[in-house]
Protein backbone atom coordinates (compact mmCIF):
# COMPACT_ATOMS: atom_id res chain seq x y z
CA UNK A 1 0.00 0.00 0.00
CA UNK A 2 1.25 3.50 -0.80
CA UNK A 3 0.90 6.34 1.94
CA UNK A 4 0.66 9.62 1.28
CA UNK A 5 3.40 11.54 0.88
CA UNK A 6 2.19 14.77 0.96
CA UNK A 7 2.85 17.16 3.75
CA UNK A 8 2.74 20.59 4.90
CA UNK A 9 5.80 23.26 4.81
CA UNK A 10 5.53 23.29 8.56
CA UNK A 11 6.39 19.33 8.49
CA UNK A 12 9.73 19.38 6.77
CA UNK A 13 12.55 20.93 8.77
CA UNK A 14 11.25 18.21 11.58
CA UNK A 15 12.30 15.29 9.40
CA UNK A 16 16.13 16.75 9.35
CA UNK A 17 17.81 15.62 12.07
CA UNK A 18 21.08 17.08 13.82
CA UNK A 19 24.12 16.19 12.57
CA UNK A 20 22.22 14.65 9.17
CA UNK A 21 24.27 15.26 5.61
CA UNK A 22 21.64 17.25 3.95
CA UNK A 23 22.29 17.26 -0.11
CA UNK A 24 21.16 20.24 -2.16
CA UNK A 25 20.93 20.98 -5.87
CA UNK A 26 20.56 24.47 -7.75
CA UNK A 27 22.35 26.07 -11.08
CA UNK A 28 22.36 29.79 -9.77
CA UNK A 29 19.84 31.86 -10.21
CA UNK A 30 17.20 29.90 -8.51
CA UNK A 31 17.45 27.11 -10.90
CA UNK A 32 15.85 23.78 -10.11
CA UNK A 33 16.34 25.45 -6.29
CA UNK A 34 14.19 23.93 -4.06
CA UNK A 35 13.64 27.38 -2.54
CA UNK A 36 10.24 27.19 -0.24
CA UNK A 37 12.40 24.03 1.63
CA UNK A 38 15.50 25.97 2.35
CA UNK A 39 13.15 28.82 3.55
CA UNK A 40 11.24 26.16 6.27
CA UNK A 41 14.92 25.04 7.39
CA UNK A 42 15.93 28.24 8.15
CA UNK A 43 12.95 28.86 10.00
CA UNK A 44 13.08 26.25 12.00
CA UNK A 45 16.97 26.83 12.74
CA UNK A 46 16.44 30.43 14.13
CA UNK A 47 13.27 29.76 15.97
CA UNK A 48 14.38 26.37 17.82
CA UNK A 49 18.38 26.37 17.27
CA UNK A 50 17.35 22.97 15.33
CA UNK A 51 18.77 20.81 13.16
CA UNK A 52 22.10 21.48 14.12
CA UNK A 53 25.83 20.51 13.05
CA UNK A 54 24.68 19.16 9.35
CA UNK A 55 26.85 18.79 6.70
CA UNK A 56 25.74 20.39 3.61
CA UNK A 57 26.30 19.32 -0.26
CA UNK A 58 25.92 20.93 -2.84
CA UNK A 59 27.33 20.44 -7.01
CA UNK A 60 27.15 23.70 -8.29
CA UNK A 61 26.56 27.39 -6.86
CA UNK A 62 22.88 27.93 -5.28
CA UNK A 63 21.79 31.60 -4.06
CA UNK A 64 21.85 35.22 -4.70
CA UNK A 65 24.65 36.48 -2.89
CA UNK A 66 22.18 37.45 0.00
CA UNK A 67 19.18 35.96 1.85
CA UNK A 68 18.15 32.90 -0.85
CA UNK A 69 19.67 29.05 -1.55
CA UNK A 70 22.50 28.22 0.57
CA UNK A 71 22.92 31.27 1.99
CA UNK A 72 19.66 29.68 4.35
CA UNK A 73 22.20 27.17 6.27
CA UNK A 74 25.12 29.67 6.87
CA UNK A 75 24.35 30.26 10.39
CA UNK A 76 26.72 29.22 13.08
CA UNK A 77 25.69 26.06 14.90
CA UNK A 78 23.40 25.55 12.11
CA UNK A 79 26.25 23.73 9.35
CA UNK A 80 29.13 21.99 10.69
CA UNK A 81 31.02 20.97 7.23
CA UNK A 82 30.28 22.13 3.65
CA UNK A 83 31.26 20.17 0.33
CA UNK A 84 30.81 22.68 -1.94
CA UNK A 85 31.29 23.23 -5.24
CA UNK A 86 30.87 26.75 -5.92
CA UNK A 87 30.38 29.01 -3.21
CA UNK A 88 30.28 32.82 -4.07
CA UNK A 89 26.76 32.54 -3.94
CA UNK A 90 26.81 32.48 -0.73
CA UNK A 91 29.07 34.94 0.83
CA UNK A 92 27.73 34.42 4.70
CA UNK A 93 29.03 30.41 4.19
CA UNK A 94 31.88 32.15 2.81
CA UNK A 95 32.85 34.25 5.88
CA UNK A 96 32.10 31.14 7.87
CA UNK A 97 34.84 28.89 6.29
CA UNK A 98 37.30 32.01 6.02
CA UNK A 99 36.75 32.66 9.73
CA UNK A 100 36.99 28.53 10.24
CA UNK A 101 33.80 28.42 11.84
CA UNK A 102 32.57 25.56 9.48
CA UNK A 103 34.62 22.70 7.86
CA UNK A 104 35.06 23.74 4.52
CA UNK A 105 35.66 21.21 1.52
CA UNK A 106 35.25 22.00 -1.72
CA UNK A 107 35.02 19.05 -4.87
CA UNK A 108 34.06 19.66 -8.20
CA UNK A 109 30.80 19.85 -9.08
CA UNK A 110 30.64 17.11 -11.74
CA UNK A 111 32.68 14.58 -9.62
CA UNK A 112 30.11 15.39 -6.99
CA UNK A 113 27.41 14.24 -9.44
CA UNK A 114 29.11 11.48 -10.18
CA UNK A 115 29.48 10.80 -6.64
CA UNK A 116 25.98 11.17 -5.50
CA UNK A 117 25.87 8.18 -8.27
CA UNK A 118 28.01 5.69 -7.10
CA UNK A 119 26.52 6.06 -3.30
CA UNK A 120 23.67 5.36 -4.73
CA UNK A 121 25.32 2.23 -6.31
CA UNK A 122 27.36 1.30 -3.27
CA UNK A 123 29.96 1.57 -5.11
CA UNK A 124 33.54 2.01 -3.56
CA UNK A 125 33.56 5.73 -4.42
CA UNK A 126 34.03 7.46 -7.50
CA UNK A 127 37.71 6.67 -9.16
CA UNK A 128 38.65 9.29 -11.80
CA UNK A 129 41.29 10.93 -13.30
CA UNK A 130 39.32 14.24 -12.62
CA UNK A 131 40.96 16.65 -10.23
CA UNK A 132 45.06 14.86 -10.75
CA UNK A 133 47.10 18.07 -10.27
CA UNK A 134 45.05 20.02 -9.26
CA UNK A 135 44.18 21.28 -5.03
CA UNK A 136 41.56 18.34 -4.39
CA UNK A 137 44.50 16.27 -5.30
CA UNK A 138 46.01 14.67 -1.87
CA UNK A 139 49.06 15.81 -2.72
CA UNK A 140 47.49 19.53 -3.04
CA UNK A 141 45.42 19.61 -0.17
CA UNK A 142 42.91 16.68 -0.86
CA UNK A 143 40.15 20.18 -1.51
CA UNK A 144 40.50 21.09 2.14
CA UNK A 145 39.63 24.41 2.24
CA UNK A 146 40.27 26.11 5.91
CA UNK A 147 42.51 24.43 8.59
CA UNK A 148 38.81 23.18 10.37
CA UNK A 149 38.79 20.66 7.52
CA UNK A 150 40.73 17.69 8.69
CA UNK A 151 39.43 14.92 7.12
CA UNK A 152 40.22 13.09 4.14
CA UNK A 153 37.51 13.32 1.20
CA UNK A 154 39.47 11.94 -1.45
CA UNK A 155 42.94 9.23 -1.70
CA UNK A 156 45.11 8.94 -4.67
CA UNK A 157 45.22 5.20 -6.22
CA UNK A 158 47.14 3.67 -9.33
CA UNK A 159 45.40 1.09 -11.56
CA UNK A 160 47.32 -0.79 -14.39
CA UNK A 161 50.33 2.03 -13.56
CA UNK A 162 48.28 4.99 -14.27
CA UNK A 163 46.79 7.44 -11.20
CA UNK A 164 43.58 8.10 -10.13
CA UNK A 165 41.53 9.46 -7.82
CA UNK A 166 39.34 8.07 -5.54
CA UNK A 167 36.51 10.35 -3.91
CA UNK A 168 35.06 8.39 -0.96
CA UNK A 169 31.72 7.66 -0.51
CA UNK A 170 29.39 8.82 2.71
CA UNK A 171 25.69 8.24 3.68
CA UNK A 172 23.09 10.97 2.30
CA UNK A 173 20.75 11.02 5.09
CA UNK A 174 18.11 13.90 3.50
CA UNK A 175 17.55 15.94 0.37
CA UNK A 176 16.09 18.64 -0.40
CA UNK A 177 14.95 18.22 -4.24
CA UNK A 178 12.63 20.63 -6.42
CA UNK A 179 10.38 19.18 -8.89
CA UNK A 180 7.29 20.22 -11.33
CA UNK A 181 4.34 17.88 -10.56
CA UNK A 182 3.90 15.18 -8.50
CA UNK A 183 0.56 12.67 -8.79
CA UNK A 184 -1.06 11.00 -6.33
CA UNK A 185 1.45 8.37 -6.14
CA UNK A 186 4.63 10.40 -5.31
CA UNK A 187 6.22 10.41 -8.79
CA UNK A 188 8.22 13.53 -10.02
CA UNK A 189 8.31 15.58 -13.37
CA UNK A 190 10.57 18.17 -13.80
CA UNK A 191 8.88 18.92 -17.20
CA UNK A 192 8.91 22.72 -16.65
CA UNK A 193 12.36 22.93 -15.00
CA UNK A 194 15.60 24.33 -16.91
CA UNK A 195 17.72 21.30 -16.29
CA UNK A 196 17.77 18.32 -14.57
CA UNK A 197 21.09 18.13 -13.03
CA UNK A 198 21.87 15.57 -10.46
CA UNK A 199 18.65 15.73 -9.23
CA UNK A 200 17.93 11.48 -9.64
CA UNK A 201 21.23 10.66 -8.79
CA UNK A 202 20.64 12.52 -5.52
CA UNK A 203 17.60 10.87 -4.47
CA UNK A 204 18.60 7.61 -5.30
CA UNK A 205 21.71 7.88 -2.86
CA UNK A 206 19.72 9.46 -0.20
CA UNK A 207 17.13 6.56 -0.66
CA UNK A 208 19.60 3.71 -0.64
CA UNK A 209 21.46 4.96 2.27
CA UNK A 210 18.46 4.89 4.06
CA UNK A 211 17.49 8.31 4.26
CA UNK A 212 14.59 10.60 3.47
CA UNK A 213 13.63 12.13 -0.27
CA UNK A 214 12.09 15.64 0.35
CA UNK A 215 10.30 17.64 -2.64
CA UNK A 216 8.97 20.62 -3.28
CA UNK A 217 6.55 20.79 -6.48
CA UNK A 218 4.29 23.46 -8.23
CA UNK A 219 1.39 20.96 -8.00
CA UNK A 220 -0.01 17.80 -7.50
CA UNK A 221 -2.29 15.69 -10.32
CA UNK A 222 -4.26 12.40 -10.33
CA UNK A 223 -2.40 9.09 -11.21
CA UNK A 224 -2.27 8.52 -14.81
CA UNK A 225 -1.89 12.45 -15.43
CA UNK A 226 2.20 11.89 -15.89
CA UNK A 227 2.76 10.11 -18.61
CA UNK A 228 5.74 7.63 -17.84
CA UNK A 229 8.33 9.47 -19.91
CA UNK A 230 7.66 12.47 -18.18
CA UNK A 231 8.23 11.07 -14.86
CA UNK A 232 12.33 11.42 -13.84
CA UNK A 233 11.76 10.29 -9.99
CA UNK A 234 9.75 7.75 -9.24
CA UNK A 235 7.25 7.68 -5.79
CA UNK A 236 9.53 4.77 -4.59
CA UNK A 237 12.39 6.86 -3.94
CA UNK A 238 10.28 9.78 -2.91
CA UNK A 239 9.47 10.16 0.98
CA UNK A 240 7.64 13.70 1.03
CA UNK A 241 6.04 16.44 -1.37
CA UNK A 242 5.15 19.54 -0.45
CA UNK A 243 2.95 21.95 -2.68
CA UNK A 244 4.34 25.32 -3.42
CA UNK A 245 1.75 26.55 -5.52
CA UNK A 246 3.66 30.25 -5.95
CA UNK A 247 6.90 28.45 -7.02
CA UNK A 248 8.90 29.88 -10.02
CA UNK A 249 11.44 28.32 -12.60
CA UNK A 250 14.01 30.82 -11.11
CA UNK A 251 14.32 33.97 -8.80
CA UNK A 252 13.74 36.11 -12.02
CA UNK A 253 11.91 33.61 -14.23
CA UNK A 254 7.75 32.74 -13.31
CA UNK A 255 7.50 30.30 -15.55
CA UNK A 256 8.57 30.26 -19.51
CA UNK A 257 7.79 27.11 -21.57
CA UNK A 258 11.10 27.60 -23.96
CA UNK A 259 13.01 27.57 -21.11
CA UNK A 260 11.94 24.23 -20.03
CA UNK A 261 11.98 23.05 -23.58
CA UNK A 262 8.15 22.26 -23.44
CA UNK A 263 7.47 24.46 -26.54
CA UNK A 264 10.08 26.14 -29.28
CA UNK A 265 9.35 30.45 -29.59
CA UNK A 266 10.49 31.92 -32.31
CA UNK A 267 12.77 34.74 -31.08
CA UNK A 268 14.61 37.53 -32.99
CA UNK A 269 18.58 37.74 -32.42
CA UNK A 270 19.52 39.43 -29.48
CA UNK A 271 21.23 42.81 -30.15
CA UNK A 272 25.18 42.56 -30.23
CA UNK A 273 26.75 43.52 -26.82
CA UNK A 274 27.82 47.15 -26.30
CA UNK A 275 31.63 48.03 -26.77
CA UNK A 276 33.90 47.14 -23.76
CA UNK A 277 36.87 45.85 -22.34
CA UNK A 278 35.43 42.12 -21.55
CA UNK A 279 34.11 42.18 -25.46
CA UNK A 280 37.81 43.30 -26.95
CA UNK A 281 38.95 39.29 -24.79
CA UNK A 282 35.04 37.79 -26.16
CA UNK A 283 36.01 38.84 -29.35
CA UNK A 284 39.63 37.31 -29.63
CA UNK A 285 38.19 33.94 -27.92
CA UNK A 286 35.19 33.73 -30.68
CA UNK A 287 38.17 33.56 -33.19
CA UNK A 288 38.93 30.12 -32.17
CA UNK A 289 35.55 28.77 -32.64
CA UNK A 290 34.82 26.55 -35.88
CA UNK A 291 32.26 24.88 -37.17
CA UNK A 292 30.82 21.77 -36.16
CA UNK A 293 32.60 22.17 -32.61
CA UNK A 294 30.98 21.17 -28.98
CA UNK A 295 31.63 23.56 -26.77
CA UNK A 296 31.22 25.35 -23.41
CA UNK A 297 31.10 28.73 -21.78
CA UNK A 298 31.82 29.22 -17.95
CA UNK A 299 30.37 32.12 -16.25
CA UNK A 300 31.57 35.38 -17.02
CA UNK A 301 33.41 37.15 -19.45
CA UNK A 302 33.21 33.20 -21.10
CA UNK A 303 29.57 33.65 -21.70
CA UNK A 304 29.61 37.08 -23.49
CA UNK A 305 31.89 34.71 -26.12
CA UNK A 306 27.73 33.28 -26.02
CA UNK A 307 26.41 36.16 -26.85
CA UNK A 308 27.80 37.01 -29.71
CA UNK A 309 27.21 33.68 -31.59
CA UNK A 310 23.27 34.79 -30.51
CA UNK A 311 23.88 38.07 -31.49
CA UNK A 312 25.14 36.99 -35.29
CA UNK A 313 22.53 33.87 -35.16
CA UNK A 314 25.51 31.24 -35.53
CA UNK A 315 23.83 28.75 -32.50
CA UNK A 316 23.65 26.09 -35.31
CA UNK A 317 26.93 26.49 -36.39
CA UNK A 318 28.17 25.00 -33.36
CA UNK A 319 27.25 22.23 -30.46
CA UNK A 320 26.75 24.53 -27.53
CA UNK A 321 26.23 22.66 -24.19
CA UNK A 322 25.90 23.31 -20.37
CA UNK A 323 27.17 21.27 -17.79
CA UNK A 324 23.97 20.89 -16.20
CA UNK A 325 22.92 18.62 -18.79
CA UNK A 326 21.48 21.25 -21.74
CA UNK A 327 22.32 21.12 -25.26
CA UNK A 328 21.35 23.53 -28.00
CA UNK A 329 19.12 26.82 -27.74
CA UNK A 330 20.08 30.43 -26.68
CA UNK A 331 22.37 30.35 -24.01
CA UNK A 332 21.40 33.05 -21.01
CA UNK A 333 24.06 35.20 -19.49
CA UNK A 334 24.45 36.75 -16.48
CA UNK A 335 22.22 35.93 -13.26
CA UNK A 336 20.81 33.34 -15.42
CA UNK A 337 23.76 31.56 -16.35
CA UNK A 338 22.87 27.61 -17.01
CA UNK A 339 19.64 28.25 -18.37
CA UNK A 340 19.01 28.14 -22.12
CA UNK A 341 16.00 29.22 -24.10
CA UNK A 342 14.86 26.64 -27.06
CA UNK A 343 17.01 24.13 -25.67
CA UNK A 344 16.98 20.70 -27.83
CA UNK A 345 17.97 18.56 -25.61
CA UNK A 346 18.18 17.96 -21.80
CA UNK A 347 20.18 15.22 -20.11
CA UNK A 348 21.05 14.23 -16.46
CA UNK A 349 24.44 16.27 -15.10
CA UNK A 350 26.17 13.12 -13.94
CA UNK A 351 25.64 11.81 -17.84
CA UNK A 352 26.83 15.22 -19.36
CA UNK A 353 30.13 15.12 -17.10
CA UNK A 354 30.29 11.14 -17.69
CA UNK A 355 30.54 13.09 -21.65
CA UNK A 356 32.96 15.95 -20.88
CA UNK A 357 35.43 13.77 -18.85
CA UNK A 358 35.95 11.38 -21.67
CA UNK A 359 37.10 14.19 -24.15
CA UNK A 360 33.52 14.77 -25.55
CA UNK A 361 34.65 18.63 -25.51
CA UNK A 362 35.89 19.75 -28.21
CA UNK A 363 36.70 23.91 -26.87
CA UNK A 364 35.82 25.38 -23.59
CA UNK A 365 35.92 29.04 -22.87
CA UNK A 366 36.45 29.27 -19.02
CA UNK A 367 37.74 32.53 -16.97
CA UNK A 368 40.67 32.89 -14.65
CA UNK A 369 42.01 34.62 -11.39
CA UNK A 370 45.82 33.83 -11.34
CA UNK A 371 47.91 32.38 -14.02
CA UNK A 372 51.33 31.10 -13.27
CA UNK A 373 55.03 30.64 -15.08
CA UNK A 374 53.56 27.18 -15.79
CA UNK A 375 50.22 27.82 -16.96
CA UNK A 376 48.49 26.60 -14.02
CA UNK A 377 45.25 28.81 -13.51
CA UNK A 378 43.47 29.89 -10.16
CA UNK A 379 39.98 30.25 -9.54
CA UNK A 380 38.99 28.43 -6.65
CA UNK A 381 40.40 30.07 -3.92
CA UNK A 382 41.13 33.97 -4.23
CA UNK A 383 42.74 36.39 -1.76
CA UNK A 384 41.78 33.30 0.97
CA UNK A 385 38.36 33.39 0.35
CA UNK A 386 36.97 29.81 -0.77
CA UNK A 387 35.13 30.16 -4.39
CA UNK A 388 35.26 26.99 -5.61
CA UNK A 389 35.26 25.62 -9.10
CA UNK A 390 31.75 24.68 -9.58
CA UNK A 391 32.18 22.07 -13.31
CA UNK A 392 35.41 24.21 -14.01
CA UNK A 393 38.02 21.07 -13.30
CA UNK A 394 35.85 18.43 -14.64
CA UNK A 395 35.45 20.69 -18.18
CA UNK A 396 39.24 22.58 -17.91
CA UNK A 397 41.03 19.07 -17.64
CA UNK A 398 39.26 16.97 -20.18
CA UNK A 399 38.32 19.64 -23.58
CA UNK A 400 40.67 18.95 -26.33
CA UNK A 401 41.23 23.02 -26.53
CA UNK A 402 40.93 24.87 -23.35
CA UNK A 403 40.44 29.21 -24.02
CA UNK A 404 40.66 31.16 -20.32
CA UNK A 405 39.91 34.46 -20.90
CA UNK A 406 40.11 36.92 -18.51
CA UNK A 407 41.84 40.54 -17.71
CA UNK A 408 45.50 41.30 -17.84
CA UNK A 409 45.36 42.67 -14.39
CA UNK A 410 42.23 44.31 -11.51
CA UNK A 411 41.51 46.47 -9.42
CA UNK A 412 41.68 50.03 -10.60
CA UNK A 413 42.75 50.05 -14.49
CA UNK A 414 42.36 52.22 -17.14
CA UNK A 415 41.78 51.61 -20.76
CA UNK A 416 41.94 53.04 -23.89
CA UNK A 417 40.31 52.06 -26.57
CA UNK A 418 37.79 51.88 -28.97
CA UNK A 419 39.83 53.28 -32.55
CA UNK A 420 41.34 50.26 -32.88
CA UNK A 421 43.95 49.79 -30.83
CA UNK A 422 44.75 49.89 -27.03
CA UNK A 423 46.56 52.00 -24.75
CA UNK A 424 46.74 51.60 -20.68
CA UNK A 425 46.39 54.86 -19.14
CA UNK A 426 46.53 53.45 -15.47
CA UNK A 427 47.62 49.92 -14.35
CA UNK A 428 45.29 47.15 -12.13
CA UNK A 429 46.35 47.14 -8.29
CA UNK A 430 46.18 43.67 -8.68
CA UNK A 431 48.49 41.46 -10.50
CA UNK A 432 46.75 38.31 -11.83
CA UNK A 433 50.10 36.93 -14.32
CA UNK A 434 51.79 36.32 -10.97
CA UNK A 435 54.98 33.12 -10.21
CA UNK A 436 52.97 30.87 -8.41
CA UNK A 437 48.90 30.62 -7.77
CA UNK A 438 47.46 30.39 -4.31
CA UNK A 439 45.85 27.58 -5.70
CA UNK A 440 46.13 24.78 -8.67
CA UNK A 441 42.69 24.73 -10.30
CA UNK A 442 43.57 23.91 -13.65
CA UNK A 443 47.02 22.34 -13.66
CA UNK A 444 49.60 23.57 -16.71
CA UNK A 445 51.64 20.03 -16.24
CA UNK A 446 48.54 17.50 -16.31
CA UNK A 447 47.16 19.95 -19.23
CA UNK A 448 51.10 19.08 -21.34
CA UNK A 449 51.12 15.68 -20.38
CA UNK A 450 47.53 15.36 -21.85
CA UNK A 451 48.53 16.76 -24.91
CA UNK A 452 45.49 19.93 -24.51
CA UNK A 453 45.67 22.98 -26.44
CA UNK A 454 45.39 26.03 -24.04
CA UNK A 455 45.53 29.48 -24.73
CA UNK A 456 45.48 32.46 -22.32
CA UNK A 457 43.51 35.36 -23.53
CA UNK A 458 43.27 39.28 -22.02
CA UNK A 459 42.45 42.29 -23.65
CA UNK A 460 46.48 43.08 -23.50
CA UNK A 461 47.57 40.31 -25.13
CA UNK A 462 47.52 36.08 -25.64
CA UNK A 463 49.42 33.23 -23.89
CA UNK A 464 49.91 29.63 -25.36
CA UNK A 465 50.87 26.96 -22.76
CA UNK A 466 53.68 24.61 -24.50
CA UNK A 467 56.21 22.01 -22.98
CA UNK A 468 58.90 24.70 -22.49
CA UNK A 469 56.41 26.97 -20.23
CA UNK A 470 54.36 30.26 -21.01
CA UNK A 471 54.52 31.66 -24.45
CA UNK A 472 53.43 35.53 -24.89
CA UNK A 473 52.09 34.75 -29.06
CA UNK A 474 50.17 38.03 -29.02
CA UNK A 475 49.92 41.35 -28.08
CA UNK A 476 47.10 44.25 -28.73
CA UNK A 477 47.86 47.34 -31.28
CA UNK A 478 49.12 50.38 -29.18
CA UNK A 479 50.33 47.95 -26.05
CA UNK A 480 54.53 48.47 -25.08
CA UNK A 481 55.59 44.68 -24.81
CA UNK A 482 58.16 45.54 -22.45
CA UNK A 483 56.32 48.01 -20.32
CA UNK A 484 52.80 47.06 -20.17
CA UNK A 485 52.84 43.35 -20.58
CA UNK A 486 56.28 41.90 -18.96
CA UNK A 487 57.13 44.48 -16.25
CA UNK A 488 53.33 44.00 -15.16
CA UNK A 489 53.81 40.13 -14.65
CA UNK A 490 55.74 38.27 -12.22
CA UNK A 491 57.75 35.92 -14.03
CA UNK A 492 58.92 36.66 -17.57
CA UNK A 493 56.97 34.02 -20.56
CA UNK A 494 58.76 33.12 -23.48
CA UNK A 495 58.33 35.86 -26.44
CA UNK A 496 57.57 34.50 -29.69
CA UNK A 497 59.74 35.40 -32.77
CA UNK A 498 57.62 36.24 -34.24
CA UNK A 499 55.23 38.31 -31.64
CA UNK A 500 51.79 38.62 -33.69
CA UNK A 501 49.07 41.17 -33.33
CA UNK A 502 46.06 40.50 -32.68
CA UNK A 503 42.98 42.10 -34.78
CA UNK A 504 42.32 45.86 -34.80
CA UNK A 505 38.73 44.81 -35.47
CA UNK A 506 38.61 43.68 -31.62
CA UNK A 507 39.36 46.74 -30.56
CA UNK A 508 37.00 49.23 -32.85
CA UNK A 509 33.66 50.31 -30.95
CA UNK A 510 32.12 49.85 -34.00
Amino acid sequence: MITDKFISRDQVAALVEDGDTVGLIGGGGGLVEATLLHHEMEKRFLAESKPRDLTVIHALGIGDRDQRGVNRFAHEGMVKRVIGGHWVWSPTMQELARDEKIEAYVLPGGVVMQLMREIAAKRPGLITHVGLGTFVDPRHGGGRMNEAAKDELVSLIEIDGREYLRYLPFPVNVVLLKGSFADDDGNISLDQEPANVDIYAMAAAAHNSGGKVIFQVKGRVKNGELRARSVRVPSAIVDAIVVDEGQRQGYDLVYDPAISGETFTAEENPEMPAFSVRQIIARRAHDELRDGAVINYGFGIPDEVASIVAARGDQRRYYQTIEHGTYGGTLLTGNLFGYARNPTCMIDGPSQFDFYSGGGLDIAFLGFGEIDRVGNVNVSKLGGLTVGPCGFIDIAQNARKMVFVGTFDAKGAKLNTGDGSLRIETYGAVRKLVDEVEQITFSGQQAVAQGQEVIYITERCVFRLQADGLHLSEVAPGVDVKADVIERMDFAPIVDDPLLTMSPNHFMEN
